[in-house]
């Protein structure tokens, strides 16, 4: 089930340059199909489909989460760091944390009755922000965390109705999708890419899509759904329940307007929910691919997340359905079309 596996991926961790472990695992999964894996850990699979295409269709989503990585270790034993992606600080105070190599820790704060009024109305400022790990001094913190050292939120994936609650859904929410559709075979001969690096600015589609080489790109993706009861409906961006969210414009990428009808178009006639992602903000690693060598016509199908790059992530179960049925039919789309 499309739920179990977005629960394994979850699971695992993979901050930005570390997505060993979620590659490993992707691996694991591919039955014998050829892959490659390019110098910046891209993992590229060339899948044959149940029919030749047309078209080479290239269809990607990246590997890493959001988190932090170790600066220095402090004569008092606790971690300095910053981020890796992007983290407000408010999402970061009082958060549990793991390190690569299983270390645990909590990203502490002042206690409020030492705080000045002022600053109990301000986020803390990031470079105030160390992880205490347990330890007293720098001798003995530094012989379990060392600088670039890199941790994940440490949460469980929790199911809360039709919904789950869990750190990483962005972006193995689109690794999901895509591992189901090369078990299932895809319908069309077609190029699978899982990239690495995209929450610090879209590093491995670049490389991917050089080698790639599509006529077209699917990126898949998790972006953000403001659908709470005091936000006006124009800047709710997406909805839980309603299924995908269809980009037609972010800060990186203006996607082409035949594809955005043509994806809206298709899901009304086969009746997969979808609905338009109405803000136009954020970035994915559509805006590397559109751009790389003479040009490709791209396509990004996300999951609503509420609490995006935190550690508590909510999506609908329903929804990762909807994505998973309409990049199936877009695939063939644009393989055939």
């Amino acid at each position: 089930m499309l739920s179990e596996l977005l629960e394994t991926l979850c699971g695992l961790d993979g901050v930005s340059g570390r997505e060993d472990a979620i590659r490993n695992f992707v691996i694991s999964r591919l039955g014998g199909r050829p892959y490659t894996v390019d110098p910046l850990g891209n993992l590229i699979v060339e899948a044959k489909g149940k029919k030749p295409a047309k078209n080479r269709v290239m269809v990607t989503a990246h590997m890493d989460e959001v988190g932090i990585i170790a600066t220095f270790v402090r004569e008092d034993g606790l971690i300095c760091f910053t981020p890796v992606g992007g983290v407000m600080p408010g999402v970061l105070t009082g958060r549990a944390v793991r390190f690569e190599n299983g270390v645990r820790g909590v990203i502490g704060l002042p206690p409020v009755h030492l705080c000045k009024p002022e600053e109990k109305k301000q986020l803390p400022d990031l470079k105030s922000l160390t992880v205490d790990i347990g330890c007293d001094s720098a001798e003995e913190a530094g012989k379990l965390v060392r600088p670039g050292d890199t941790a994940v939120f440490d949460v469980p994936f929790v199911k809360l109705g039709g919904r789950a609650l869990s750190k990483a859904i962005d972006d193995r929410a689109g690794v999901a999708v895509m591992l189901d559709m090369l078990e299932e075979g895809p319908a069309y001969d077609a190029v699978f890419c899982f990239n690495v690096q995209e929450e610090v600015g879209l590093r491995g589609a670049a490389a991917s899509a050089y080698t790639a080489a599509p006529d077209y790109a699917i990126v898949l993706e998790a972006t953000t759904a403001a659908d709470l009861i005091d936000t006006p409906p124009e800047k709710r961006v997406c909805e839980l329940g309603r299924g995908a969210a269809v980009s037609f414009m972010d800060r990186r990428t203006v996607y082409d307007k035949t594809f955005y009808d043509r994806t809206m178009a298709l899901a009304a006639e086969r009746g997969i929910p979808a609905q338009p992602k109405t803000a136009v903000a954020g970035g994915n690693d559509a805006g590397a691919i559109h751009v790389s060598r003479g040009g490709v016509k791209t396509l990004t199908l996300s999951l609503p997340c509420r609490y995006i790059h935190s550690p508590s992530g909510v999506c609908e179960l329903k929804d990762l359905e909807s994505l998973r049925q309409l990049a199936g039919a877009m695939l063939e789309e644009l393989a055939d079309g």
